[in-house]
């Protein structure tokens, strides 16, 4: 298992280095038949008022899969010890639903609940765009089933998920709703149906209800 550690605002010294290579072998200690790579991101902000400032993120590939947990807190120490804890548990949830993946899945109409709509997504909040781009990310998108992407969700520890639905052959959404469940964005086309047929057979029961520009 190849274990990576860097930091942002920090200098990762001997102590940090050992302590986080001490916790991290413990959590995938009994999963490093399906473990690759760890990657350890540590970083303080330098901004007193933010709370929690000091952070840990870590990302194991797994068999393909990527699986990511992060945790702030007021303590380096602290956080690396919660974030440790963190993908133990995720590592354990993937690899049950790994071993359970033969059993029925669920309807997709299951998985998903009511239909969503903007609101779910943000809330009372006003949707803010940043004045420029500040990162960009490439990553692998393999063709995956709804219900494999709902479990990718739950995995990478993010409010929502992008996939290339594997029926259909679109780029989706798969997103955790704020009234609990999960919902799905569809492409559609100019004359407001979805554009592949597919997904509208009674399968599906959230739709794509993205506001026009």
């Amino acid at each position: 298992m190849k274990l990576l550690i860097q930091g942002n605002n920090i200098v990762v010294t001997e102590a940090i280095d050992r302590y986080v290579r001490e916790k991290l072998e413990k959590a995938v200690k009994h999963f490093q038949n399906i473990t690759t790579t760890v990657d350890v991101h540590l970083s303080v902000s330098k901004n007193p008022r933010i709370a929690n400032s000091h952070r840990a993120e870590v990302t194991v590939h797994a068999n393909g899969t990527v699986i990511r947990a992060q945790v702030g807190s007021e303590d380096l120490y602290a956080s690396i010890d919660l974030v440790a804890d963190k993908i133990a548990r995720q590592l354990r949830k993937y690899k049950e639903r790994h071993l359970n993946k033969t059993h029925a899945q669920p309807k997709t109409s299951e998985v998903l609940g009511e239909r969503p709509t903007v609101g779910d997504l943000i809330g009372d909040r006003e949707p803010e765009l940043p004045k420029e781009v500040i990162r960009m990310k490439y990553f692998a998108m393999p063709p995956m089933t709804l219900e494999e992407a709902t479990m990718q969700l739950q995995l990478v520890d993010h409010d929502f998920y992008v996939f290339c639905n594997s029926e259909t052959n679109e780029i989706n959404v798969v997103y955790h709703r704020n009234h609990g469940g999960y919902g799905v964005i569809l492409p559609r086309n100019g004359n407001g149906n979805h554009t592949n047929g597919k997904a509208d057979r009674g399968k599906v029961s959230a739709r794509s209800d993205v506001p026009s520009a």
